[in-house]
């Protein structure tokens, strides 16, 4: 038993190591395991303890549905993280608090440690998945999705736009299915998350206890047979469905936010109209940064998408300070008040101004004074 063994074994992180796998369970699920501050840092720790034990080959994480400890894999799956804690950003963001820019600048460093990370990371996206669920995941050199997986990226619902690297990992979608899912918000299952190149392989959610204890009960004599492992037990047998994204394509290809609504809304069918509902929903301006900042994340690496997308936050926040920004009233209208009646500035997409967009791409810090430099 190595000394990294019990790292924490309370909380809203649970942290063990059984045989030579480290083992992480998010255990809020009153909250359905959003993250807090508190949480991005355990997290964080515990992945640099085991990226420096020689002891530990690999990490496996999953979030669990009712409290639970460590060792027992029964019936805890059913939910992964539904993102970041939103009533937290709101309170935080009214009272000026600075955890709430320390929140961001450590998820998006967390975010890129695993995508980075040198020992394979294996995700058990079971359940919601959404927003920054997304990006302690998406990272993942294995990531399980299942039956009962929900996924998504909804920030543009509450006045924010799909952050934690989504702008790297949804700008790689095939076709346009990037700019539809990063503007709608839309929830998707485990097929078509492997479709849309967002997992790696599909499991029966049943199976998924078993295959975590069993991870925990392999001798493996040098790293390389973790992987053979994981290509024999996970990733074998999972055919990935044909790459999906034609059918966005007419609509989300097009160069601006009304040029898609207005295509939308002048097709025939069902869909394109209710997709078109949908935009109308969503914040007018974020929809317009999303859009700009799913095209700019195609061709940057995920280090400068990550420093692109602190700055983004950091003008959702400070650009219009307190209740006159985007996501304080979004989230006030879907958690607090839940009036379900955001009032947007601007109220119209037919109203954004191309500089208003523009601002969110300029760098409020030098780059030498980055707080994401270090990367």
């Amino acid at each position: 038993m190595n000394q990294a063994t019990h790292l924490k074994t309370s909380g809203d992180v649970l942290t063990e190591v059984r045989g030579q796998v480290g083992f992480i369970t998010l255990n809020r699920p009153k909250a359905l395991n959003a993250l807090s501050l508190p949480m991005v840092r355990d997290l964080t720790a515990a992945l640099m303890a085991w990226r420096d034990d020689a002891a530990v080959f690999a990490v496996a994480i999953r979030g669990s549905n009712k409290a639970g400890r460590p060792g027992s894999p029964e019936s805890l799956f059913g939910g992964f993280c539904a993102g970041g804690d939103i009533r937290f950003f709101h309170q935080a963001a009214l009272a000026g608090d600075p955890a709430l820019d320390a929140f961001f600048t450590e998820e998006y460093r967390l975010n890129h440690l695993i995508h980075s990370y040198p020992k394979p990371y294996i995700a058990f996206m079971d359940g919601i998945v959404m927003g920054g669920g997304m990006g302690i995941s998406q990272g993942a050199q294995v990531r399980i999705v299942t039956e009962h997986t929900k996924m998504a990226m909804p920030e543009t619902n509450i006045g924010l736009f799909p952050d934690v690297g989504g702008g790297y990992f949804l700008s790689r979608c095939p076709g346009s299915s990037g700019e539809y899912l990063a503007l709608t918000g839309a929830v998707i299952g485990g097929d078509e998350a492997l479709a849309y190149g967002l997992a790696d392989v599909k499991r029966p959610a049943a199976s998924l206890p078993a295959l975590w204890h069993d991870l925990g009960t392999q001798a493996f004599a040098a790293a390389p047979d973790v992987a053979q492992w994981i290509a024999t037990h996970l990733t074998a047998g999972g055919a990935r469905p044909e790459a999906a994204g034609n059918q966005f394509d007419a609509y989300f290809s097009l160069a601006r936010v009304k040029h898609i609504v207005d295509a939308l809304e002048s097709a025939s069918d069902d869909w394109a109209k209710k997709t078109a509902a949908v935009l109308r929903k969503r914040s007018p301006l974020m929809l317009h940064v999303a859009l700009e900042q799913i095209r700019r994340a195609r061709s940057m690496s995920l280090t400068d998408d990550l420093r692109m997308e602190r700055d983004m936050v950091q003008h959702c926040f400070h650009l219009r300070p307190g209740a006159a920004s985007e996501p304080v009233e979004g989230i006030r209208a879907l958690a607090i008040d839940k009036d379900y009646a955001p009032k947007w500035h601007p109220s119209r997409i037919e109203d954004v101004k191309p500089a208003m967009v523009q601002a969110f791409f300029v760098s409020p810090w030098p780059v030498e004074a980055h707080p994401l430099r270090a990367l």
